[in-house]
């Protein structure tokens, strides 16, 4: 097999690829409606719950052709009754982005907002789960990769079942690779992407979550064609197809990207994505950056830096110096505080995270930052 030139990604995702899951995707070509191809979408979808630690009488995933976006666009647009409002525990970018999908197709909605640099405050839930008990669904992103801060999804999901509400909670950047169990969590609905945690090719999203709720959104309003939850899942109920046309070697990547995960185990996986968070917060330190969220609710898996106060500092001039030595680190989202992301997402290891902290270094010495 050719080698591919390595690319280190500490960006939030697309992350890090093997080369078997990158050769993957060459395959003969096939129609997507052949047996053989509904088959290998039925091992996939099998799988997914395994990674998620869904039970597969209760829950079922389905899959959707697009970025980690689509599913929030699903499962907003589909999961909502008629005449109940969704409260979205928003403390950063990707719960506001739920919370703009909810305006675009005007879903009646509660905006509970706090600050991007803490976890939601549980009081505050209960107390406005209490005072609108016309709340059907309540959503919250696990992880807050703007910030790198971890939700409390466990406790948010219990107190939405406390109140008659369901939870929807968007895994898309934990998903195998901080644990996860559906039924201790008190996950109904979650969802990813296959770039992410599984390291596979972006292309291909998915959402886990309970079959009953599935099918009673079957008489809920319909407001989207393509991205309506129930009807992708009654067409694979009913073919083993999608609906439309999946996108196919996508799907032979992530296939592969399975293999290797179960391969790898998902203890082992998760130890090796925090040795690296290990690694990227000490070189951090070491070198003199400081950092934005307290390590007690970080995630593991993203590390918010401040820019330094330094007249010589060029967010894109250090990028390009990083990406020329094979190493790509990414923009802040934090809009109140200038920042960059270093990131634990992909098939990398400390050495990595060590040979990259030379070349941050170097580029530092080369344009005369001083920290």
């Amino acid at each position: 097999m050719e080698t591919i030139k390595r690319n280190v990604l500490l960006n939030p995702g697309p992350a890090t690829t093997t080369d078997t899951v990158k050769m993957a995707q060459v395959v003969p070509d096939i129609c997507p409606r052949e047996k053989e191809f509904a088959g290998l979408m039925k091992g996939l979808r099998s799988d997914l719950l395994k990674v998620a630690h869904a039970p597969e009488d209760e829950y079922t995933s389905v899959l959707f052709c697009g970025s980690g976006t689509i599913n929030i666009d699903v499962c907003i647009n589909s999961l909502v009754p008629e005449g109940k409002k969704i409260l979205v525990v928003n403390n950063g970018a990707y719960n506001s982005r739920a919370v703009e999908v909810c305006q675009m197709y005007h879903i009646p909605y509660i905006d509970l907002k706090s600050s991007v640099y803490e976890q939601p405050d549980l009081k505050a839930v209960e107390q406005t789960l209490k005072e609108n008990p016309d709340v059907a669904v309540v959503y919250c992103c696990h992880h807050e990769t703007g910030t790198g801060v971890l939700n409390p999804i466990r406790e948010i999901g219990a107190l939405a079942h406390q109140h008659g509400a369901i939870f929807i909670s968007d895994t898309t950047s934990t998903l195998g690779m901080i644990p996860l169990d559906v039924v201790k969590d008190n996950v109904d609905f979650c969802m990813a992407s296959a770039q992410k945690g599984l390291m596979a090719m972006s292309g291909l999203s998915f959402v886990i979550g309970r079959k009953s709720v599935i099918e009673a959104s079957k008489h809920y309003p319909t407001r989207s064609y393509y991205c309506n939850l129930y009807l992708q899942y009654e067409y694979f109920e009913k073919t083993g197809e999608m609906h439309f046309t999946p996108p196919v070697q996508t799907i032979y990547a992530t296939i592969q990207a399975l293999k290797e995960y179960f391969a790898e185990g998902e203890q082992a996986k998760f130890a090796r994505h925090r040795r690296v968070y290990e690694a990227i917060r000490k070189g951090v330190t070491d070198m003199g950056f400081q950092t934005v969220i307290d390590p007690k609710i970080e995630s593991g898996l993203v590390v918010s830096v401040k820019y330094p106060d330094d007249p010589n500092w060029s967010f894109e001039r250090v990028h390009d110096y990083c990406y020329d030595h094979g190493f790509t680190i990414y923009p802040g989202k934090i809009s109140t505080t200038n920042t960059f992301r270093l990131c634990a997402l992909g098939a990398i290891d400390v050495k990595d995270i060590e040979d990259f902290f030379v070349v941050l270094h170097d580029a530092l010495n080369h344009y005369n930052i001083r920290l």
